[in-house]
């Protein structure tokens, strides 16, 4: 097996062939993070294309040399007993291109929760993690992959913070498929969600709040509007904004690879923005990816409407996953990121579980002095 760089052209012809892949993993994403230098790998048995990745390099200061990021990926065959026949032409061609350590996050689950056990798990003041609760499922292919890692020398990492992007470890999603594959309806999944969902969304629709999808036309004005909104949100939540041309970038990278990849939702009530959100889909999975809230006239539930309208939207759209993205493992009642979970448990979905991030250190000397830096940043 061998690794080598493909065309923008080719990876995206190898994803459009899989049910799914992680939208950190397209090439649009690395036009996204302008600050890296991107790269699309290839995984090739002969000349035939069997796996592909982002790399993302960042430059450490005044030297040539790059930590090699793979963002909630590579995509290849996680299931094989031999990890280092995929790893290993990995990173040679990595430490060709100067890269000091890789970090991936393969896109594995290790174990899930059901929405019931985690609101238990909430409630009771024995649990304080989600690793306290028994879960539902595990997932042998994910307990094999963290095994083989530890045996070829990767190191599991934190997922907050510091130099890299940092993907979610957590998440939470919402099945959009039965255990034997048949769609949905929207019915069923409104009815497992909790009966405060079910009356936010009821009471959305009888306040008259109305939610639109921004079309070619309308999208730099309406992106504006989002962005004004999630500004104001960012005051109120006391977290950090992106700019708008993040966002601009973002929607003409993701929306010109494929039309249904950006999808920005806005929610109004006579006339007024109350909520909106960014949704992003490749194959059949859907992510909520960004959102933004007003703090006025909080009473007509724009943030259930539009959730909802995204939820619709991923069912229509055959959709096997609705995926809220990242939450913490902590069922602390009185932590204050437990809310974040009690809001996503309201869905009616699963809290999952991936490997993590890996660090593979290439040059042990600079990995280690690398290390030290983000410890002084931190």
């Amino acid at each position: 097996m061998s690794v080598r760089e493909i065309t923008p052209a080719e990876h995206l012809a190898f994803l459009d062939s899989r049910r799914s892949a992680s939208f950190l993993q397209t090439p649009a994403w690395g036009r996204v993070k302008a600050e890296w230098r991107h790269q699309s790998l290839g995984w090739f048995e002969g000349e035939k294309l069997i796996g592909a990745g982002l790399v993302l390099y960042r430059q450490l200061p005044k030297v040539k040399r790059y930590l090699a990021y793979l963002p909630e990926g590579p995509d290849l065959d996680w299931a094989d007993d031999d990890l280092e026949r995929w790893l290993a032409p990995l990173t040679a061609h990595l430490k060709g291109q100067g890269a000091f350590a890789v970090r991936m996050g393969p896109p594995v689950v290790v174990r899930q929760w059901s929405a019931a056990q985690v609101k238990d798990g909430i409630a009771d003041p024995a649990v304080r993690r989600l690793g306290d609760l028994a879960p539902e499922a595990r997932d042998h292919v994910g307990a094999r992959v963290v095994s083989q890692l530890r045996e070829l020398g990767w190191r599991p990492q934190l997922a907050e913070g510091g130099f890299s992007a940092g993907q979610p470890q957590y998440v939470f999603w919402i099945p959009l498929r039965t255990a034997d594959g048949e769609q949905r309806t929207e019915a069923d999944v409104l009815a497992g969600m909790n009966q405060l969902w079910r009356r936010n969304i009821k009471k959305a629709e009888k306040s008259g709040v109305e939610v639109r999808t921004a079309t070619a036309e309308t999208l730099a004005d309406d992106l504006a509007a989002f962005h004004a909104l999630y500004a104001h949100t960012a005051e109120r939540d006391h977290f950090t904004p992106r700019p708008l041309s993040y966002f601009r970038t973002m929607a003409d990278a993701l929306g010109s690879e494929a039309p249904e990849r950006f999808r920005l939702h806005l929610a109004h009530h006579e006339g007024d923005l109350v909520a909106a959100t960014i949704a992003i889909r490749v194959g059949g999975h859907a992510w909520y990816s960004y959102g933004a809230s007003s703090t006025e006239k909080r009473e007509v539930r724009g943030s259930n409407a539009v959730q909802w309208a995204m939820i619709r939207e991923a069912l229509a759209a055959g959709c096997d996953v609705y995926d809220l993205r990242g939450i913490t493992d902590t069922l602390d009642a009185d932590d204050p990121h437990v809310g974040l979970i009690q809001f996503k448990v309201g869905t009616g979905g699963e809290a999952v579980e991936y490997v993590g991030e890996w660090d593979l250190p290439l040059n042990r000397a600079i990995y280690q002095a690398f290390q030290l830096y983000l410890r002084r940043r931190s």
